[in-house]
């Protein structure tokens, strides 16, 4: 196909489906995760430790047990999978999800270059060579913003996952698929963190290590671009003294753990004077460039327009539930506590 890279595998994708969670499916996905875990890129990179942990074979065997019915399931055929350009390890979590599924796929792979991305298409295709069923199944593309050649994709897909923004997403669906195609779509979301001022003031420093060590997981690891990463803080019972202790916390955290590129701190300087022309009323404050806190002067239904990345956060003094109430729409995916 004229313009496409293909990075593992080739047009000749077999669309013949497997059986769903089938021993092959199962034991290349342990395999894949056992290969992973002896790489020093584990280490190094922890999206990729996590991918290798989730797919150990005692949790596979779970997830099986979970689904009886899966031994009477075929897969659905071809799946054409577009992986969003934010998180790096994302294309490799929706093409095993499709393995499993007993699908063959094809993934098309963010323009951004990763060096995740790297490291996980060589683990795929080193360990591919010892499940030639499945290798037959399976082709990583790669290609400049074509709808061209997403169509063309799209017109053998019998599913297609979908990860992005709604207007990506809207243009995909847009592209003609055959009659029985299912598509589904994970599209943009919004999450919040609620933290009681009163039991941050009476944890101990043990936990307030734990809850930090937690709030970077979810936020610093993905560079808040997960859908459930908390982009708002919301205080029950606010004081001046838990959120001197929490942020504190979070900033010590980061401190180890957090690679800062310069190019992330100038996007949050240019954020920050964006608010502070757009947020009337609202507060910043800056604890070095790993932690900017954007205090709101009110909730409404903009806020889900606040989002930071690399460290940068929006809070706001809760008085009661029904202010939270009144914003929240069906983009809001996470609540964390």
């Amino acid at each position: 196909m004229s313009g496409v890279d293909f990075l593992i595998g080739s047009e000749k994708v077999i669309n013949v489906p497997l059986p769903a969670c089938s021993d092959e499916a199962l034991a290349f996905v342990s395999g894949l995760s056992a290969h992973l875990m002896k790489l020093q890129e584990a280490r190094i990179y922890p999206d990729i430790a996590a991918l290798a942990f989730w797919g150990r074979r005692a949790g596979l065997e779970r997830m099986k047990q979970n689904c009886p019915e899966s031994a009477q399931r075929l897969g659905r055929g071809l799946c054409f999978h577009v992986a969003p350009g934010n998180i790096p390890v994302n294309f490799a979590f929706t093409f095993l999800f499709g393995v499993l599924a007993g699908c063959a796929n094809i993934v098309r792979l963010p323009a951004r270059d990763f060096p995740q991305t790297s490291v996980l298409l060589k683990a795929i295709k080193d360990v591919l060579t010892d499940f030639p069923e499945i290798a037959r199944r399976t082709a990583f593309v790669r290609y400049p913003a074509n709808n061209d050649i997403t169509a063309e994709f799209s017109r053998i897909a019998d599913a297609r996952m979908i990860w992005g923004g709604d207007r990506t997403i809207a243009s995909i669906r847009s592209l003609p698929t055959p009659p029985r195609c299912v598509d589904l779509c994970f599209a943009d979301r919004y999450s919040l963190c609620i933290l009681d001022g009163n039991a941050v003031l009476e944890a101990g420093d043990e936990k307030i290590k734990r809850l930090a060590e937690g709030f970077y997981n979810d936020t610093y690891l993905m560079d808040q671009n997960a859908c459930s990463s908390p982009q708002l803080i919301l205080w029950l019972n606010d004081s001046k003294a838990a959120r001197n202790c929490f942020w504190e916390a979070v900033r010590i955290t980061a401190e180890k753990k957090y690679p800062l590129q310069a190019a992330v701190c100038v996007d949050k300087y240019v954020h920050a004077c964006r608010d502070a022309i757009e947020q009337t009323g609202a507060h910043l404050t800056r604890q070095t460039n790993l932690l900017y806190r954007v205090e709101l002067a009110a909730l409404d239904d903009s806020v889900e327009q606040c989002r930071g990345r690399g460290g940068y956060f929006y809070e706001y003094s809760l008085d009661n539930s029904g202010e939270l109430c009144a914003v929240v729409t069906d983009k809001y995916q996470t609540v964390t506590y």
